[in-house]
């Protein structure tokens, strides 16, 4: 398991840029709301703890994960964000309908770092149990918002 011996938690805020100067656009999935709510918690508070303005860093909420690529494409569009958060949790049902929308939701999100210059960071969770989700959102591996918000920092700075 790649989280096994690793918290999603940890950085060395000394080896960031600081992020006082840049402005985070964070798109929350509804769905498994417990969840995403911690992510987006994890989130939040690395991007403060890093610097960055709580008034440059806005939150949007959208229905599922299926949807956080058009509400990434929206803010990328509408507000002058340095970068975007899509944070989401799907956990493995009875149904395929898990694998179509973990699928169509990395490709969606893939697709908005390919035509889009500001980068969209993936942080959708994408669970076979309802405990591996927490574990990973705040849970005994850390916090998986956290590790993306360390990862939107890196590469709003990225060449500068």
């Amino acid at each position: 398991m790649a989280t096994a011996n690793k918290n999603l938690s940890e950085y060395d805020k000394t080896t960031l840029p600081n992020a006082k100067d840049l402005r985070f656009g964070i798109v929350v999935s509804e769905w498994n709301a417990e969840i995403t709510e911690a992510l987006y918690d994890g989130a939040f508070e690395a991007l403060v703890d890093c610097g960055a303005l709580k008034s440059n860093i806005v939150r949007w909420s959208v229905p599922g994960s299926f949807e956080l690529t058009y509400g990434a494409k929206k803010m990328i569009t509408t507000q002058k964000v340095d970068a975007v958060i899509a944070i989401g949790s799907v956990i493995q049902g009875e149904t395929k309908h898990f694998d179509f929308v973990c699928s169509a939701t990395a490709q969606g999100i893939k697709d908005l770092n390919v035509l889009y210059d500001t980068p969209v960071i993936f942080c959708v969770l994408t669970d076979n149990t309802l405990q591996q989700a927490i574990d990973r959102s705040g849970g005994i591996h850390g916090n998986k918002g956290t590790e993306a918000a360390i990862a939107a920092i890196k590469i709003a700075t990225l060449g500068q």
